[in-house]
C-alpha cells in the first residue's frame, strides 16, 4: 500500500510539474491566460510532494532513518502550507478582484518581484529544498537509478540557502516582468521532473522487486 501511495504521489507531482512548465511557456506568448494555470498546477505539486515525501519515509524500514524522515515530512508540510497560502490567494483574491490597486498588488501578488507573497513563495521553496535533502537520507538505493534519485534529492537541497537568503537582500528590482522568473522556474522544472520519474521507478521496484521498471535507468 505504501508503495502504491508513493507512486501516486510521484505521478501527481511529475504531471503537475510538467503542467506548470507548459503553462508558463504558454503565458510568455499569451499573457491573457494570467497566472491561474501555473498557480493551480503549483497547488497540485504541493499535494503530490507531501505524499511523495511521506511515502519515501514509509517504505524505509530502517530505524536509524526515522528522525531524518520525519524531519523531511515536517518541512514538506511547511512547504505545502506556504505554497497553498500564496497560490490560493493568487487565484482567488488577486485574480478575481479587479479593483485592487497597484500598491496592493505589489504586496500580495507573487507576480511582483520583491512583494511579500513573492518572498513567501521563495520561503516555501526553501522548505521544499530542505525536505528533499533530508528525505534523501531515507532512500535506500538498490541500483544506479535509485542512487540517481538519492543524489538528485540531495543536490536539490542546495536551493535551501539561496531561496532563504535572496529575500533578505535587494538582489532583484521590484517589477512585473515574467521572463527572468519563467526562465529560472523552467530550469527548476527540468531538474525536478527526473526526480519524479525516478521516484515513480523507486516505488514501483519496492512494490514489484522482480519487475524491472525502466530497465535502462
Amino acid at each position: 500500500m505504501n508503495q502504491t501511495v508513493g507512486k501516486i504521489g510521484a505521478a501527481i507531482t511529475g504531471l503537475s510539474v510538467l503542467s506548470f512548465a507548459v503553462s508558463m511557456i504558454v503565458r510568455l506568448f499569451n499573457d491573457s491566460i494570467g497566472t491561474y494555470p501555473s498557480c493551480l498546477s503549483s497547488l497540485f505539486i504541493a499535494i503530490g510532494f507531501v505524499i511523495f515525501i511521506c511515502s519515501i519515509f514509509a517504505v524505509n524500514n530502517k530505524p536509524e532513518h526515522k528522525a531524518v524522515g520525519m524531519a523531511g515530512i515536517a518541512f514538506a508540510v511547511m512547504y505545502a502550507v506556504i505554497i497553498f497560502l500564496v497560490y490560493f490567494a493568487e487565484i482567488t483574491t488577486v485574480s478575481l478582484n479587479h479593483t485592487l490597486s497597484e500598491e496592493t498588488l505589489s504586496i500580495i501578488s507573487y507576480g511582483y518581484t520583491g512583494s511579500l507573497f513573492f518572498n513567501y513563495d521563495l520561503l516555501g521553496y526553501a522548505m521544499m529544498a530542505l525536505s528533499t535533502f533530508l528525505a534523501a537520507f531515507a532512500v535506500v538505493p538498490k541500483d544506479k537509478g535509485d542512487r540517481g534519485l538519492k543524489l538528485l534529492l540531495w543536490i536539490h537541497g542546495v536551493f535551501f540557502l539561496p531561496c532563504l537568503i535572496i529575500p533578505l537582500f535587494p538582489l532583484f528590482k521590484t517589477g512585473t516582468s515574467i521572463i527572468p522568473g519563467t526562465i529560472l522556474l523552467e530550469v527548476w522544472c527540468a531538474y525536478f521532473l527526473p526526480i519524479c520519474i525516478l521516484g515513480l521507478r523507486y516505488f514501483n521496484r519496492k512494490e514489484n522487486p522482480h519487475i524491472d521498471f525502466f530497465t535502462n535507468i
